[in-house]
């Protein structure tokens, strides 16, 4: 067996609106003016308190828990009118190689775990996946701990797995469980920066990444 670990924001899901007005709206929470989108979604991947005080490096500590809980606030009621949308073709593509029995699916998200399952039930695709990690219990990527929880629970070892995803965390992450990384163009950091990030590819749009995945476990 192999396993494919996908992160979501990014990557599957289009949450660029959701980030962005909850970022918002946490800063605005804590008193501070908004940041530029492009500062905001560089963070997009890293668990919540890391991404604030890597926004916020010079913010004390109450102003910093002050956005983050704006943050949640503002992400929970944003999500109770309508999740973020898949990317056109992430949920065929999950479908599809989820019914195959040469592979496993799983997650490696920053998001928590109250976030993601909700998503995941919104989307159909929870039992697409046979391990999801999440911020809650884990160390932020780059930290490998929610890869190698993957590779632990769906029993398969580091060099028959592959990490899907958008950002440089995640590629970085990868390098650090000793797990191949596959980039996606589509997300919130450029294709340069995932290969220097140590992608192996990066695929432009799911065409290009059913066909690399497929090769790749072939």
């Amino acid at each position: 067996m192999r396993l494919v670990v996908f992160d979501i924001d990014g990557t599957l899901v289009d949450s660029r609106a959701h980030i962005l007005h909850a970022m918002a709206r946490g800063m605005a929470a804590a008193g501070l003016p908004p940041l530029p989108d492009a500062q905001v979604l560089s963070i997009v991947g890293l668990s919540l308190p890391v991404a604030v005080a890597t926004l916020l490096p010079r913010a004390d500590p109450a102003g910093r828990e002050a956005v983050v809980r704006g943050y949640r606030a503002a992400y929970q009621a944003r999500r109770q009118d309508r999740e973020s949308p898949l990317y056109p073709g992430a949920g065929e593509l999950l479908v599809q190689l989820a019914g195959r029995d040469d592979l496993l699916l799983g997650v490696a998200t920053g998001k928590s775990r109250r976030g993601l399952d909700a998503l995941l039930a919104a989307h159909g695709l929870t039992r697409c996946f046979v391990t999801t990690q999440c911020a809650d219990i884990h160390p932020s990527k780059p930290a490998p701990a929610m890869l190698l929880a993957c590779l632990h629970e769906a029993g398969v070892d580091a060099d028959r797995a592959v990490m899907v995803g958008d950002s440089s965390f995640d590629m970085q992450m990868a390098g650090n469980a000793g797990v191949a990384g596959l980039g996606v163009a589509w997300g919130f950091h450029r294709t340069g920066d995932l290969i220097a990030a140590g992608a192996r590819s990066v695929a432009q749009d799911f065409g290009g990444l059913q066909a690399w995945i497929e090769e790749w476990a072939a």
